[in-house]
């Protein structure tokens, strides 16, 4: 099967996942991935650890198909091997601060001068210029300060989504920029710079609310889980858990109506088009909370199902990882990894493709796993790359 960036080596000098997610992206398009971190291991590989050893639960998703190079870029030796890599490397992917990257080599400039068509895939919290330049920041900033917490939770709490969303939307979109830059370096034989941000990808998400805001003002504020551009369109407690109702347009409107068995929501003014049900969907809610009270979760989906009303569950992750249509689908892949008991369900390259699908095709790496092996192909003996590991280089 064609590997649609196959010959393509990235250098992965990220962390956490911003960084990391968008160089596992290209890795499953077949992309040589060389992850490089501290020679004790960089602090992402041990977030939620599930082995003896410490490696992480995160860590077992990012980590698949990167070989793993230990490398302390601040030694002038470092910065040496550093150099020999950007010179056999395609794209270097790195969410570190610009003066980070200067110090180990990785600024643009130093890229090109070793390798002219380089592709610096950059990701931090804020982009480069704009006064808030040099701060750094997680994915919660991303939704702090896009106004995505503000309408989550309530007037009285914002709510943080627990699901890191900014930063997968980042990797996303810095993979998707990285494939531009590459389809353009065939065309142009030029390299450039691609440049990500968690802020960018929030005021992404956010960008409708903000529209909305400068056109008519609204002033919104948060309504927890129900919606305020439809209805209805909720979370709702159920006889034994809850249940997500999300209804958009008249149509399906008319079905939610039908199913209650109640005609008068459609002569009713308030409720004559989306943004009117959402001006007024507290009153759909309690109607739907009531109807849901009174039965099971699956007697609700089912009902729903049938007049062809979107909803679902709310799964717990046990209840994730025993769903059907995950395991009939095989979304999850189990992959082996040293320490563990049984095989790690590792979610699968998440957008198919009929005909060069992206793979899992190795497990994340042990610490370190494959540094002889690249060093040898820099060019480095054996003798060298032990007194290079005695000396804490590698």
């Amino acid at each position: 099967m064609s590997k649609v960036l196959a010959g393509i080596r990235v250098l992965d000098f990220g962390r956490y996942i911003a960084g990391p997610f968008c160089s596992t992206l290209l890795g499953d398009m077949g992309a040589e991935v060389i992850r490089i971190e501290k020679v004790d291991g960089s602090e992402d590989r041990f977030l939620s650890p599930i082995t003896e050893n410490g490696d992480g639960a995160m860590f077992m998703q990012m980590g698949r198909n990167k070989l793993s190079l230990t490398l302390n870029p601040m030694k002038p030796e470092g910065r040496e091997i550093v150099k020999k890599l950007v010179a056999s490397a395609d794209v270097v992917v790195a969410n570190l601060p610009p003066d980070t990257l200067q110090a180990m080599g990785l600024d643009y400039d130093s890229l090109i001068a070793i390798k002219p068509d380089i592709i610096l895939t950059m990701i931090s919290a804020f982009g480069t210029g704009g006064p808030y330049a040099n701060r750094v920041g997680f994915d919660g900033l991303g939704q702090a300060m896009s106004g995505n917490m503000y309408m989550s939770g309530t007037p009285d709490q914002p709510v943080k989504a627990y699901g890191p969303f900014i930063d997968f939307g980042t990797a996303s979109f810095s993979a998707f920029g990285t494939m531009a830059a590459l389809y353009e370096r065939q065309k142009t034989g030029k390299g450039q710079i691609v440049e990500g941000s968690l802020f960018n990808t929030g005021l992404t998400i956010m960008n409708g609310t903000a529209i909305e805001q400068a056109a008519v003002k609204r002033n919104r504020v948060a309504t927890l889980n129900r919606s305020q551009t439809s209805a209805p369109a909720d979370t709702f407690k159920t006889k034994d858990g809850w249940v997500l109702v999300q209804s958009v347009g008249g149509p399906l409107f008319k079905r939610w109506a039908d199913l209650m068995g109640e005609d008068h929501w459609l002569d009713d003014e308030r409720f004559k088009d989306d943004i009117t049900r959402g001006d007024n969907g507290e009153a759909i809610s309690d109607r739907l909370a009531t109807w849901c009270a009174e039965r099971t979760s699956q007697e609700v989906l089912d009902a729903m199902e049938q007049a062809r009303l979107p909803a679902g569950p709310v799964l717990s992750p046990q209840e994730v990882l025993d769903d059907p249509h995950i395991a009939a689908k095989g979304l999850f892949q189990p992959v082996d990894y040293p320490g563990l008991e049984s095989p790690a369900p590792v979610m699968k390259t998440p957008v198919e493709l009929s005909e060069t699908p992206g793979e899992i095709r190795s497990r994340a790496p042990t610490l370190g796993e494959h540094t002889d092996q690249i060093m040898h192909e820099l060019g480095y003996s054996e003798d060298e790359i032990t007194e290079l590991r005695d000396r804490r280089v590698i």
